[in-house]
């Protein structure tokens, strides 16, 4: 099964993205993890104002067949979060890379985006 893996985005071994954007990002779930999840019926996020650290969590995504934590792939400060995901989980499943985004953050300035993978490491991870 071929998954889409956009080149413009960094990609966590636990499958987060990552698109930035000067000194800010936006993170969401691959299209793998999505897959792998089934559909997603509930996403807990965290509040603004909140710092992540890589690799820690940050929110949980709940789908038919599991719970299954968020990781943050860098170490940032939460400055938005996707509201429309409270009523519309689903977009996550219908477009995890657009609409189905999770979170934006503004970068630390050590954000960690060097130890990412790139769209090719990620892809022969889920090959």
């Amino acid at each position: 099964m071929s998954f889409e893996v956009p080149d413009d985005r960094k990609y966590s071994s636990e499958h987060e993205w990552v698109e930035t954007t000067d000194g800010t990002a936006r993170i969401g779930i691959t299209d793998f993890a999505q897959d792998e999840l089934g559909d997603v019926v509930f996403v807990e996020l965290p509040d603004e104002g909140e710092e992540l650290s890589q690799g820690e969590e940050f929110g949980v995504v709940e789908s038919i067949k599991a719970v299954s934590d968020l990781y943050s792939p860098v170490n940032a400060t939460v400055t938005a979060v996707n509201d429309a995901l409270a009523d519309q989980p689903e977009l996550v499943n219908d477009d995890p890379f657009g609409e189905g985004w999770m979170l934006e953050v503004e970068l630390a300035e050590d954000d960690g985006l060097d130890e990412l993978l790139s769209a090719e490491e990620y892809r022969e991870q889920i090959e």
